[in-house]
């Protein structure tokens, strides 16, 4: 079955970096879109970022425009996070999500288990 694998998260200051990384495993990457969900304490979990199979199409929330970027790499099963510019509400748990049809629509088929973004201020 399929699995995601986050990592990549941590503690960083407002205005810094990271690059979160979800390795796929248990399918053909190639045939899934890949995106990025968030969750925040005592708030539900929403759409970040996603990509669809071929890394043609790309979409963001609003909030995240311009700071974030998602991509992937067919050839090592990996969909990415790069996050530039960080603020202090972009504090969550950050997911993985696939989605078997090949684009972004609705909710994701499989989810990994999270990483902590923490940034400070």
């Amino acid at each position: 079955q399929v699995q995601l694998l986050e990592s990549g998260g941590g503690l960083v200051q407002a205005g810094g970096s990271l690059r979160l990384s979800c390795v796929f495993s248990g399918g053909r990457f190639g045939d899934y879109a890949m995106g990025w969900f968030r969750q925040a304490p005592g708030k539900g979990r929403y759409f970040v970022a996603g990509i669809n199979w071929s890394g043609a199409t790309t979409h963001y929330t609003n909030s995240v425009e311009g700071r974030f970027n998602v991509s992937r790499d067919n050839a090592r099963s990996t969909a990415y996070l790069q996050m530039t510019s960080l603020k202090p509400e972009d504090t969550a748990v950050y997911y993985c999500g696939a989605w078997s049809g090949g684009t972004v629509v609705a909710g994701p088929d499989h989810w990994g288990q999270g990483t902590q973004v923490t940034v400070s201020s």
